[in-house]
């Protein structure tokens, strides 16, 4: 993808912040610092997100960075400086944005395609030229005469997955399916039929059923490419998941030390949730939230010498896995 136009192909990335960032390819093949995309009006493109300002919390939804500020803390978000009123709770959060570029329209420049976290896909058109890009308002695309809606984290990805000479589109999902939606249309007009399913749900291993061996998991991010120069596209999805790692065998007092400490941290985690997460008024008391405060402090440090004694039981992975395409006569395509 050269989104820039300068022959060199540059990345484009999504962000759990909700921000796109752009690495311009260079001369000599190394990537420059990324660039926080912003829209024509020189705003920076964060589909969903922005500030929040109640008066129980202060939420903001987009890349804010925390800092000190004397004894208490503050968030600088594009730019400007964002401070908690008395009693406010203050927080950041993300869309989980995934970015694809695409010539949508077939006007020989790159529009933009980004999955949010709540299983949407919005288009983003670039008003500007092949070498300049100005960046439109975001638009909800459609699939079968209605919004596209997958489960959660949309990662979407364009390919002429039918070979009838336009595009297509594919969306991975929280799930961890991959879903497939025909052009119906034109390639200066898309028009997309309603999704087709091509790969299932995977299985996060959360809950006691963490597998021991690698199994394709969730939150799946597409690509499609002839991995096998067969003339056919294949699937590269990149998911996540959770693996069960090999414990060396422990003797039986360990093993009851083990059990011991696990009843002590769910013990210690129903008293830290409501102090840490409280449901209190605004105008907490300062004497009451400092030892709430307090508490929760030597909770969280107590909990932490468990977890450090206690083997792993699950390990976090994201891995990438290829799905060969199948002869198209045999499978009707």
């Amino acid at each position: 993808m050269d989104l820039d136009g300068d022959g060199n192909l540059d990345l484009l990335s999504g962000s759990w912040p909700g921000e796109l960032f752009f690495f311009a390819r260079q001369p000599d093949l190394s990537f420059a610092a990324p660039e926080m995309l912003k829209d024509k009006n020189d705003e920076y493109i964060l589909i969903g997100g922005g500030v929040s300002d109640t008066p129980e919390q202060l939420l903001i939804t987009g890349n804010g960075e925390f800092e000190t500020e004397g004894n208490s803390s503050i968030v600088v978000f594009h730019g400007k400086t964002y401070r908690p009123k008395p009693g406010q709770q203050m927080a950041t959060t993300g869309t989980a944005a995934s970015a694809h570029a695409v010539d949508w329209d077939d006007d020989g420049d790159y529009d933009l395609l980004v999955g949010d976290i709540g299983g949407s896909v919005h288009r983003i058109p670039n008003e500007g030229s092949a070498t300049e890009w100005k960046f439109g308002s975001h638009v909800a695309v459609e699939a079968g005469g209605n919004a596209l809606h997958v489960e959660n984290d949309a990662g979407p990805f364009c390919a002429d997955w039918d070979g009838d000479g336009d595009f297509d589109l594919l969306v991975g999902d929280g799930s961890g399916k991959v879903t497939w939606y025909r052009n119906d249309g034109t390639e200066e007009v898309p028009e997309l039929a309603a999704g087709q399913v091509l790969i299932g749900e995977g299985d996060a291993g959360w809950g006691g059923t963490v597998p021991s061996t690698p199994t394709p998991g969730v939150r799946s991010k597409v690509c499609a490419t002839d991995w096998n120069g067969d003339g056919q596209l294949d699937l590269l999805v990149g998911d996540f998941a959770a693996l069960k790692p090999s414990q060396l065998p422990v003797t039986p007092e360990v093993a009851a030390h083990h059990i011991a400490l696990k009843a002590e941290l769910d013990k210690l985690q129903a008293e830290y949730g409501p102090l840490a997460y409280p449901q209190h008024p605004v105008d907490e008391p300062a004497e009451a939230k400092q030892k709430r405060e307090a508490r929760t402090g030597e909770l969280r440090e107590r909990m932490s010498a468990i977890r450090q004694e206690l083997p792993v039981e699950s390990e976090s992975h994201g891995w990438v896995w290829l799905y060969l395409r199948a002869n198209k006569a045999a499978s009707g395509e």
